[in-house]
C-alpha cells in the first residue's frame, strides 16, 4: 500500500521516516519529496508497505502523531483522477522579444515570453 505522509518537519530524513514505519511492519520504499532546485524537503513524502494490514495499522497509529513539534498527516495515498492533474500547457503563445509573435491579447509582444504583456514596455 502506498501511504502519504504530510506536514513533515523540514529536517526529517528518509531513514527516520523508514524507522517510524518499520515499527509496524516491512517497508518497501520511502521517499521524502524535495525541491528540485534547492534540494530542501517539501514537507511531505510517501512510504510503500507490502502488507495492507500493517500499513493500515501504521496509518491509524501515526496519523496525528507529533514529530519534532509538528503534527503529521498520514493516510492512504490515492492517485488523482486523470482530469484533475495539473497541466503546465495552458495553450498561450508568448513570443520572444519585439514582435515575436502574437499573444493571447492581440498586438505585439514587446517584453518577450509573457503572454499577458499588452504591447507595452
Amino acid at each position: 500500500m502506498n501511504i502519504f505522509v504530510g506536514s513533515l518537519p523540514w529536517s526529517i530524513e528518509e531513514a527516520d521516516l523508514r524507522e517510524s514505519f518499520e515499527a509496524y511492519g516491512a517497508v518497501d520504499s520511502v521517499k521524502v519529496v524535495t525541491d528540485k532546485f534547492t534540494g530542501r524537503s517539501k514537507g511531505f513524502g510517501f512510504v510503500e508497505m507490502p502488507n495492507d494490514d500493517e500499513a493500515l495499522k501504521a496509518i491509524e497509529e501515526l496519523n496525528g502523531a507529533t514529530v519534532e513539534g509538528r503534527t503529521i498527516v498520514v493516510n492512504k495515498s490515492e492517485p488523482k483522477p486523470e482530469g484533475e492533474r495539473r497541466s503546465f500547457n495552458n495553450n498561450r503563445s508568448g513570443g520572444s522579444g519585439y514582435n515575436g509573435g502574437g499573444n493571447s491579447r492581440g498586438g505585439g509582444n514587446y517584453g518577450g515570453g509573457n503572454s499577458n504583456n499588452r504591447g507595452r514596455y
